[in-house]
């Protein structure tokens, strides 16, 4: 299963290349070494990735899921509990498969009213997430600390499961939130001021092997699953009874949904 995963995302990174047009032959070779797009750019692109992956994440899985009776718990990684992550320790995963990856993409979740007090924004962050709120349009900037390009886009409580949650987590520091509210905003940081087409492409593939990783674990985490029933792993999804796609089934409605703007990015910048 693995491999064929690794196939798919290699299949990914291609299409993004090459699909709808892609690269014209005449620049093929130097679309790799030119810095085609700026980090801007870049960030926003494999932002808008992720947004449509945790919302897919959130409402099919999580959402549709508990509906059927399947548990989502922040401890999911702990022995004595079977369940699945939540949305937030989802993207966890994400961020910690991208710092093993050898692309220096990092990823963190912030928020003034965070449930872990280590996620709340300090300083230059806390003034821009003000304004994020205020209008939920993307802040960009250099931390001149780390020494990297970071952009901030609003993080909305796109389905009952993140308010719900939220609201009743004991250690809450904020119990009112409703649906379309900024809860926080996803932090996204990359060394340099641009990128080529091949560094774009590693770090959009780079970002799609962390969720397949965070699912894998999860669908791992089900198999030793002693005092729960599993769920059927297939090609069905939570709203048609007790099923869980397969990270390939997930992958693919992952590409379906996001892919064409971005190849749509990719292609015009290419032209």
């Amino acid at each position: 299963m693995r491999i064929l995963l690794k196939t798919i995302l290699l299949g990914t990174s291609i299409c993004m290349l090459h699909s709808c047009g892609g690269v014209p032959e005449d620049k093929a070779d130097t679309a790799t070494v030119e810095n085609a797009f700026s980090v801007e750019e870049v960030l926003e692109m494999v932002s808008k990735e992720n947004d449509v992956t945790r919302t897919l994440y959130t409402k099919a899985i999580v959402g549709k899921g508990k509906t059927q009776g399947m548990k989502f718990d922040e401890d999911w990684r702990k022995d004595d509990v079977e369940a699945g992550p939540l949305p937030a320790l989802f993207l966890r995963g994400v961020a910690t498969s991208l710092r093993k990856s050898p692309v220096p993409l990092g990823l963190y979740l912030g928020s003034d009213f965070p449930v872990n007090a280590a996620n709340k924004f300090e300083g230059k962050q806390a003034e821009l997430f003000t304004q994020i709120k205020k209008d939920q349009k993307p802040q960009f900037f250099f931390d001149e600390d780390q020494k990297l390009h970071t952009a901030m886009f609003a993080d909305l409580a796109s389905a009952d499961a993140c308010v719900t949650c939220h609201n009743k987590h004991p250690q809450t520091t904020k119990s009112d939130w409703k649906l379309g509210d900024v809860m926080g905003a996803t932090t996204w940081q990359y060394p340099k001021d641009s990128l080529t087409y091949k560094e774009t492409v590693d770090v959009l593939s780079s970002y799609a092997k962390g969720t397949v990783d965070v699912y894998m674990e999860y669908l791992d985490e089900i198999e030793n699953f002693k005092a729960s029933e599993k769920p059927e792993i297939g090609d069905k999804w939570p709203e048609e009874g007790f099923y869980l796609p397969s990270a390939e089934v997930f992958l693919d409605s992952v590409k379906k949904l996001s892919s064409y703007e971005t190849v749509k990015h990719l292609v015009v910048t290419s032209e």
